[in-house]
């Protein structure tokens, strides 16, 4: 082994030392200080050695490691870490839902609210009101068929999800109320063509027949309503997309009202002032439903409210609030105008849409953003550490 190589000093010192006594390297630590106290690196200093030599412990070793405790304890040197995802990309997959699912949302209301209010025409003898309703609930109910096989691709994935009936799938629940409803909807809606038949022959019976089959189509048509109008917004609650599915008690709220508001608004535009008086009620009750739900989402859901406050979603929701209370005012004042009417019911049927859409975007905003996913668990599970505690 050569002297001139590190490893070789490094043996012959340490040879050096075996063959010293205890006397001679006491005095050698006196002169060059000892492990514990000299400087230098590679040294391990003790609290001791270092207040002997009169110099600052790095680090103590005769001390236990002090914890940073819930009410303060050591100071951080480093400012805690700020949430970035992963090469910016989102923690969630969003929503592939195109425009045509959001157009589901507004028309599936529009049906149900529609066919509420054809019920209440019918129960009080208004036969313009109960005309408009059953009729809008037909074309309404029509037109959300064809936005969700649209949506799904191929007609017979529809067919396909009536082989089974899961109560805790809203998906397949939303099917089934579909089923029942549409065919319910389109019989009340053709009998209202009964006058138009002949009175004799076998149309004549048709004639006979229609009405109160009508009547009881209507009825099962309004009974499944409430279902239709309220489980679009617990499917939307169901998903893992952030502020959609911690506003779960609040979406089946806001639709509910917002159906009921666009079915007034069909009565407000279809009927003449003196059959409205049920029209206008069932716009109060909806206008209240749906800016309640409206404003507890933007306030009560905190990080995972900006969604809904922010750019196009925002927009959509502050329009459908200014629209619904227009909408109810100009129903109360205009009781006996029909333009004034029309016009009420106009913007509650576009504040339906507003609201819907920003709903809609509201929730594929926050599935983009990993932000609205990550931060929300993290305080959750600092509550839950700090309930353990």
């Amino acid at each position: 082994m050569s002297p001139d190589r590190p490893v070789g000093d490094l043996f012959r010192r340490f040879r050096e030392r075996l063959s010293t006594g205890p006397e001679d390297r006491g005095a050698a630590e006196r002169e060059n200080g000892s492990r514990a106290t000299a400087a230098g690196p590679g040294v391990g200093r003790t609290d001791a050695g270092s207040r002997d030599a009169r110099l600052a412990p790095h680090p103590p070793r005769d001390a236990a490691p002090r914890r940073r405790g819930k009410g303060g304890g050591e100071q951080l040197n480093v400012p805690p870490a700020e949430f970035t995802s992963y090469y910016g990309r989102p923690v969630l997959k969003p929503p592939v839902w195109r425009w045509d699912i959001a157009a589901y949302l507004f028309t599936g209301g529009l049906a149900a609210g529609s066919s509420l209010l054809a019920a209440g025409g019918q129960l009080t003898g208004r036969p313009a009101l109960r005309r408009a309703g059953r009729v809008t609930a037909l074309a309404a109910v029509g037109a959300s068929t064809y936005f969700l096989v649209n949506d799904l691709g191929r007609p017979s994935r529809f067919h396909h999800m009536l082989r089974v009936a899961k109560v805790t799938s809203p998906m397949s629940v939303g099917t089934w109320i579909l089923s029942v409803f549409g065919p319910a909807a389109g019989l009340a809606a053709i009998a209202e063509a009964a006058p138009l038949l002949p009175e004799r022959g076998v149309l004549g019976l048709g004639r006979r027949l229609l009405p109160p089959a009508g009547h009881t189509a209507g009825v099962v048509a309004a009974v499944t309503a409430p279902a239709l109008a309220t489980y679009t917004g617990v499917l939307l609650a169901d998903t893992a997309v952030p502020s959609w599915h911690e506003a779960y008690p609040e979406l089946p709220a806001i639709f509910a009202g917002s159906a009921l508001a666009s079915g007034a608004g069909v009565g407000l535009v279809a009927a003449p002032p003196a059959q409205t008086g049920p029209a206008r009620r069932l716009a109060v009750a909806g206008a209240a439903m749906e800016l309640w739900g409206s404003h507890r989402v933007e306030n009560r859901l905190g990080l995972l409210s900006e969604p809904y406050t922010q750019g196009t979603p925002g927009k959509l929701l502050r329009a459908g609030r200014a629209l619904t209370a227009a909408g109810v005012v100009g129903a109360l004042v205009g009781r006996r105008s029909r333009v004034l009417s029309a016009l009420s019911g106009g913007a509650l049927i576009a504040a339906s849409v507003c609201t819907r859409f920003g709903i809609f975007h509201g929730g594929v905003a926050s599935a983009r953003d990993p932000r609205y996913t990550v931060v929300p668990q993290r305080e959750r599970a600092d509550r839950r550490a700090a309930d353990q505690v």
